[in-house]
């Protein structure tokens, strides 16, 4: 026989309650931050491109007017 005061449980809040302080949780990330980010890496390395090549032109120069004299 069944008791008049048992509920019929058909989903448990619990999960629910656990679902949405998860998601709470989940950090996210500016996208104009990471775009920023790229943008100054790429500014680096071209500075750093430039910085070895005008070495190397420097040092091929150095070696051709001592060869020449």
């Amino acid at each position: 026989m069944k008791k008049l005061d048992q509920e019929k449980i058909y989903f448990d809040r619990s999960r629910i309650i656990n679902k949405n302080i998860s998601t709470n949780n989940i950090k996210t990330t500016n996208v104009n931050v990471l775009l920023n980010r790229v943008r100054l890496d790429k500014k680096r390395e071209l500075k750093k491109k430039i910085f070895f090549l005008s070495l190397l032109l420097l040092l091929l120069s150095i070696a051709g007017t001592i060869l020449l004299i």
